[in-house]
């Protein structure tokens, strides 16, 4: 049986929440043997600044891992998943740096973007995660 919204859920966080390139790579090849597709991407800089270039570089990984063909509606679910997880930290996040990593996942017709962040200035962080689900 396919793995279901809540396993691609799973696999974006966990991949999101990776402390090393090791890791990626085996949480890659774990999720490949179960047939799900996943990407991983850093990102940091001021927030409000950086939203956009987010949701872009969410795109463009999944483009490149082949998580999503070149056609309209995939790019526009994998946009707005990575939509709806910034905006689930947003109000932590606004007129302060932001850094962090995204997961990307997605089996047959799930798609989940999770992203981990690290909000704050200099030493003084607050931590939070951000989760996206679409169907294509």
């Amino acid at each position: 049986m396919a793995p279901g919204s809540r396993e691609i859920a799973k696999a974006a966080v966990r991949l999101a929440l990776s402390s090393s390139r090791e890791d990626e790579n085996m949480l890659k090849e774990r999720y490949a043997a179960k047939g799900i597709s996943v990407a991983a991407v850093d990102f940091g800089g001021e927030f409000l600044a950086s939203v956009m270039r987010i949701v872009e570089c969410c795109v463009v990984a999944a483009k490149r891992e082949k998580i999503i063909g070149d056609t309209h509606h995939e790019e526009g679910a994998v946009a707005g998943a990575a939509r709806e997880a910034i905006s689930q930290i947003t109000a932590k996040a606004i007129g302060l740096n932001v850094g962090g990593k995204i997961g990307i996942a997605r089996c047959d017709e799930h798609l989940a973007v999770g992203m981990f962040f690290g909000i704050g200035l200099l030493h003084l962080n607050e931590v939070a995660i951000g989760l996206g689900h679409r169907v294509i």
